[in-house]
């Protein structure tokens, strides 16, 4: 699904750029140009971020116990 029309980034490519390394809305910013243009993508890049940060820590988080 397209997150940010303006730059045509979908949620697949910012869950790719989290993979990649992403950590952050600047680090999207600086890959992806989320959020430059008109700012109305920045909420569900967010969420999108979130949820693929917690989905890579998750695992983690079941070793560790």
């Amino acid at each position: 699904m397209y997150v940010c029309i303006c730059h045509a980034v979908t949620d697949t490519q910012i869950r790719q750029a989290v993979s990649d390394g992403a950590c952050s809305m600047r680090d999207l910013r600086n890959e992806l140009n989320v959020a430059t243009q008109c700012g109305r993508c920045a909420c569900h890049a967010r969420d999108v971020l979130k949820e693929a940060l917690y989905q890579i820590q998750e695992p983690m988080i079941a070793s560790a116990a």
